[in-house]
């Protein structure tokens, strides 16, 4: 890497590039040159200048970095977990659940992301599509599928007659992983118990889990999504009631395999076979 001197930038350029390098995960600073640690080894440390005093950021920019430092060290992932379970049981509505995803600390994605991206659309839709997991755009607007992805969704939906205001939009995982990275089984484990209620609250007649990853994790199917999309589940509620439920490829993935369109046209038309059966 290049060094390449400060005061060739102003302070907003400095911002914008920290910021930019928060986006792509990084979330600690080393140092700006590399050192040779073996000839170090018995060398005492000097002592560190003095923290230069910098004017006040926008709070987008800083609060990501800031909170790192700010944050308790989050419980045992089995502590995590149980207390996702406790917290989500109790939340009675939407709203509160809501809440209490904002509150809880329980995961180290938070730690990162910029915001808690919860849902959007219509709550009462009798339609939900879960995804994965926030992407940078989604984290910077604290919404789900905001980005290329979420436009080609949008085109999508309006393939089958429908729009946003006329589905529920959310993500298995709230916060957005750094670097747009797949969540880890375990960050996964831990937010379950939240996507689970936010389903059971929302209570729609059919659900589409968007990718594999938000298959495997809802449905606790293990196959690919190539050979699982399209089929039709029975999803279990808490309260004992059962709603259909399919996957379908992640808008992402058909961006990346504009081929595969032909497959979610055949699901989404799917889609809309479940809704009118369920609507009659």
């Amino acid at each position: 890497m290049i060094p390449v001197a400060a005061a060739q930038f102003t302070y907003d350029e400095l911002t914008s590039i920290v910021g930019w390098y928060a986006d792509m995960g990084v979330d600690i600073a080393i140092d700006e040159t590399a050192h040779d640690r073996f000839s170090e080894d018995n060398k005492k440390p000097a002592a560190a200048p003095p923290a230069p005093v910098r004017p006040p950021v926008e709070a987008a920019r800083r609060a990501p970095l800031a909170r790192l430092d700010a944050m308790p060290a989050p419980a045992s992932p089995d502590q995590a977990i149980g207390s996702a379970k406790e917290i989500a049981a109790q939340a009675r509505t939407l709203d509160e659940l809501r809440a209490a995803i904002e509150s809880f600390d329980g995961c180290t994605l938070k730690r990162s992301a910029q915001r808690t991206v919860f849902a959007d659309g219509n709550p009462q839709s009798h339609v939900m599509f879960v995804g994965e997991a926030p992407g940078a755009d989604e984290d910077r607007q604290g919404l789900p599928f905001m980005g290329r992805a979420g436009q080609l969704l949008d085109r999508m939906l309006k393939a089958i007659n429908l729009d946003r205001s006329e589905v529920y939009i959310a993500n298995a995982v709230p916060w957005r992983p750094p670097g747009n990275r797949t969540p880890t089984p375990q960050e996964t484990a831990i937010c379950l118990p939240f996507i689970r209620r936010q389903i059971e609250l929302a209570n729609p007649k059919v659900l589409v889990c968007l990718g594999a990853s938000a298959m495997q994790s809802i449905l606790g199917v293990n196959e690919g999504i190539l050979k699982t999309r399209g089929r039709v589940f029975d999803y279990p509620l808490a309260n004992g009631q059962k709603i259909k439920a399919m996957a379908t490829l992640h808008p992402a993935y058909l961006l990346r395999s504009p081929a595969q369109k032909r497959l979610a046209w055949g699901d989404f038309q799917e889609i809309m076979k479940l809704l009118k059966d369920a609507k009659a």
